[in-house]
């Protein structure tokens, strides 16, 4: 009799055990379940980055603010902007393929020759952003830059026109060009309000927010 007592109590403590075991494991797959949800992941717009304050953006987890797309010049001169927040190894870039574009010429010139002595006097201007390239029909021009809209080209063109430089085209650029978009990893909070200062700036680029991708 005693022995079947005791083999009872053991019984009841093994299953007490074992329920509060299966209560544990269940509430942690009901915790796992509620904080991994691929599905919610989701890259934000412009305009929800735009809503969203410095602090909200940088208490984020493991998400990347993407800033572009930029052609060399300005790429280079954005990455400057940025030296003073000393994010180093938060900071890389990305490729991204334009498939419509538009960028800003001088037209085209009847000798690779000319195209470079014009491209000369640009630079002794302080014009730095562009490059000698091949118009096609045995022409060359003078590229002032690519952009993803009309817009950005324009404002572009009508800022060189303030400069003195006058004869631009804005035009449609073929399928498939290539620019780079500045990436900040797990951004802290002045990088965010930075980075919405200087892209208001830098017309046709804009702040996106969402999962990190692989970079170059």
């Amino acid at each position: 009799m005693r022995a079947a007592i005791i083999f009872l109590i053991l019984l009841n403590v093994a299953l007490f055990g074992y329920a509060r075991l299966d209560r544990a494991a269940q509430s942690e797959a009901g915790r796992l379940a509620d904080q991994v949800q691929p599905d919610r992941i989701r890259l934000l717009s412009p305009q929800q980055v735009a809503a969203l304050g410095p602090s909200r953006v940088a208490a984020l987890p493991d998400v990347c603010v993407e800033w572009g797309p930029f052609a060399d010049a300005d790429r280079t001169r954005a990455q400057g902007e940025l030296e003073p927040l000393a994010l180093g190894r938060l900071l890389s870039q990305r490729q991204v393929m334009l498939d419509n574009a538009y960028w800003v010429n001088l037209g085209a010139m009847p000798t690779r020759g000319s195209a470079e002595r014009r491209a000369t006097e640009l630079r002794g201007q302080g014009i730095a952003d562009l490059s000698v390239v091949d118009f096609g029909r045995a022409q060359f021009t003078i590229s002032l830059g690519i952009f993803r809209t009309e817009a950005a080209a324009t404002s572009r063109a009508e800022t060189l026109a303030a400069r003195g430089v006058l004869g631009t085209h804005v035009e449609p650029r073929q399928p498939g060009v290539m620019q780079s978009m500045i990436v900040v990893r797990d951004p802290p909070q002045q990088a965010v309000a930075r980075l919405k200062e200087l892209q208001a700036q830098y017309a046709g680029t804009d702040l996106k927010v969402g999962p990190c991708v692989p970079t170059s």
